[in-house]
């Protein structure tokens, strides 16, 4: 249970998770926030108009999965590190996944990572493809992860400080 564990249920998933039709089109944007909260920096960074959140800055944002090219942008404005791109179309059978990081030492392009669940449990080592600094005024990176197409809504965080040449 989420308020108990942290870690959301599968039900909770289903709420906020792009449809698989719409995973086969490109990337896409997934917003694991589920405590409303006065938060609305996502909103105002997206610039196809894609996260709402209402007329209560307490609500949870909703994105429009039709609208939303999976620039990347939400990512790094989130201050919960709750959102993340996915990209089912990367390969015949690997996904690309965008994590939000905030930790140094960064890991490089070609290194491997150890990706983690939303529980912290280890699912394997994953090849990092692309890290995007951020900026001195916004330190949060983005961790761009190849992994088997079944994990991409699995990976959700690397463990710092793990990573390994191949």
């Amino acid at each position: 249970m989420l308020i108990s564990t942290g870690i959301p249920t599968e039900e909770d998933l289903q709420g906020v998770m792009p449809p698989a039709q719409r995973r086969k089109l490109g990337p896409v944007a997934m917003a694991e926030c589920f405590q409303k909260i006065p938060c609305n920096p996502c909103v105002a960074a997206c610039r196809q108009k894609a996260i709402t959140m209402g007329n209560d800055i307490n609500e949870c944002p909703k994105i429009d999965f039709d609208l939303c090219t999976g620039c990347g942008v939400c990512l790094t404005k989130c201050p919960g590190l709750a959102i993340f791109i996915i990209d089912e179309t990367y390969g015949a059978d690997t996904a690309l996944v965008k994590l939000p990081f905030e930790y140094l030492p960064l890991p490089q392009a070609g290194q491997y990572a150890m990706g983690l669940n939303r529980a912290g449990e280890e699912l394997g080592w994953f090849k990092v493809v692309q890290v995007i600094k951020g900026s001195a005024r916004n330190l949060t990176h983005t961790i761009c992860l190849e992994v088997p197409k079944e994990l991409s809504m699995e990976v959700r965080n690397i463990r710092e400080g793990g990573y390994r040449d191949e």
